[in-house]
């Protein structure tokens, strides 16, 4: 009897539990977004990428700031190499030397002479050249003993990075270099 009882009491329970479950709110998978919803979704992507691209253009820029002052900042040894090879930034006397190169590496004069037609200071100032975009220029005094070195700069075009024989490394107005040390 008591075995009876207990049977009984589980079916109730049973039954209340699949009524239960039966008068549950079924859930219509069927039914999909509407194109309000799928119109703001893309519009969120979208100025979300439109940030994080110019993000990435304003780093590159930086990147080739940086790029560009180390390829100037990596020729100052070589030119000190060149000095106590040579004993001067020249090959002549009483000459100033100038010498320009290009973002497609055309020098002028061809082929740049002196300090600047050394292979490893005309690789470097290819180098800067390609990574600022525009002409590299530099020049020697008629005595041979300094020189100056300068690339225009990509995040402002007004402005240059100026290396020379002092040991000034600097941002400059942009401009040829005329005098042998960065202003």
């Amino acid at each position: 009897m008591v075995f009876c009882f207990y049977l009984l009491c589980y079916n109730i329970r049973i039954i209340r539990f699949l009524k239960k479950v039966q008068s549950m709110k079924k859930i219509d998978w069927k039914r999909g977004f509407t194109l309000i919803e799928l119109l703001v979704v893309v519009a969120i992507i979208g100025i979300l990428a439109a940030v994080v691209l110019a993000s990435l253009n304003n780093a590159r820029l930086r990147g080739s700031d940086a790029a560009i002052k180390e390829n100037l900042a990596n020729m100052r040894p070589q030119a000190a190499i060149y000095y106590e090879n040579n004993a001067k930034y020249n090959t002549t006397s009483g000459t100033a030397v100038t010498c320009s190169v290009a973002s497609d590496g055309t020098q002028t004069p061809t082929p740049c002479t002196a300090l600047f037609g050394d292979a490893t200071m005309l690789a470097g100032m290819k180098a800067a050249a390609l990574a600022s975009g525009n002409t590299v220029l530099g020049a020697t005094d008629s005595t041979g003993v300094s020189y100056a070195v300068e690339a225009t700069l990509k995040t402002n075009t007004s402005t240059a990075w100026c290396v020379d024989s002092a040991g000034k490394s600097e941002i400059t107005a942009a401009a040829a270099v005329s005098a042998t040390v960065c202003p």
